[in-house]
């Protein structure tokens, strides 16, 4: 089968409306369209509408008492806030529960041979977002949750996920701690928001982060994940890869240090396809995470799906 990416979005994410001065805005959604469907290989990509997640996958990776806590808080009218940095709009439990499903349905497009690489361009983000609550501009775990369902429904023993945000995806370390054949592998800036992260938290076999110093550029980057990701990631062999692809690492990003470029965004799609061939027939999934200067980031998101459509 010919490589190809499915994209799974919803105009419901751009519904999401945390006020105008918050940097997690539709206008990301805008630009990454935009690239993308004028992206040279855009012949290789098929554009697929999310549908709704349900209450069932949500609490796959989430307490019942979370998900009440985002019911309650939902706004019919105005705004509310889940904490200081995640506010809901009347529109945003539905673009939330649209990431959700996109998620899903990308993993079982996956698995039923539809697909070599689904990627989520959706909002909220959602590596921050704990078992227990919701924070950073994420409210629900995509990422966490696509790979509860992969197992429960699909039986997947193994399932990886790479979280290459500049920030920990603390929420992500936070629900797959402890489980038995998933691995978390993040590459983030330390210290930095949220503050989890550093190597005393690493778990053999299930939990590996590999903090970076502010200011590590393309070249140092690469030879880090090279060293530190890549082996890890390939011991484990897993079935299923999952990414957190957050853009936020980019050199002109407003909230961090790092400085990378879309030249490593591009070889990071070349590594993780790679991996994704060798040992899980293929199958990647990613999920849009951080990236929020508008005027790099449909580059970047291109650039990692160049590289992860090239052998």
């Amino acid at each position: 089968m010919p490589l190809n990416t499915c994209i799974y979005h919803h105009d419901d994410c751009l519904q999401h409306d945390p006020g105008p001065q918050h940097p997690e805005s539709a206008d990301r959604l805008r630009v990454i369209l935009d690239a993308l469907k004028s992206a040279k290989f855009g012949s290789q990509l098929q554009f697929i509408e999310a549908p709704l997640g349900t209450e069932q996958q949500v609490l796959l990776a989430h307490a019942p008492h979370m998900w009440e806590a985002v019911l309650q808080t939902a706004p019919a009218a105005g705004r509310a806030a889940l904490d200081a940095d995640t506010v809901l709009s009347p529109g945003s439990l539905t673009a939330a529960l649209r990431g959700v499903g996109a998620a899903c349905a990308g993993v079982d497009a996956l698995m039923n041979g539809d697909t070599n690489h689904v990627f989520c361009v959706t909002r909220p983000p959602g590596h921050h977002a704990t078992r227990d609550r919701s924070m950073g501009f994420c409210v629900f775990n995509q990422i966490a949750i696509a790979a509860k369902h992969a197992r429960q429904q699909h039986g997947i023993e193994r399932v990886a996920v790479v979280d290459f945000d500049v920030h920990h995806g603390n929420g992500t370390q936070d629900i797959l701690r402890g489980e038995t054949g998933m691995l978390y592998l993040s590459t983030h800036q330390f210290p930095h928001y949220p503050g989890t992260g550093s190597q005393a938290e690493n778990r053999p076999g299930n939990i590996h982060n590999v903090p970076l110093a502010s200011e590590t550029e393309d070249t140092q980057y690469q030879r880090v994940f090279a060293r530190e990701v890549l082996p890890e990631l390939c011991s484990f062999e897993p079935q299923l890869l999952l990414v957190s692809a957050g853009f936020d690492a980019h050199r002109h990003d407003p909230l961090a240090g790092l400085l990378l470029t879309e030249i490593t965004y591009r070889w990071l799609g070349r590594q993780m396809r790679q991996v994704a061939d060798k040992y899980c027939s293929g199958r990647l999934l990613s999920v849009l995470e951080g990236g929020y200067n508008l005027k790099v980031l449909g580059a970047s998101v291109a650039a990692w799906c160049e590289g992860s459509l090239q052998h």
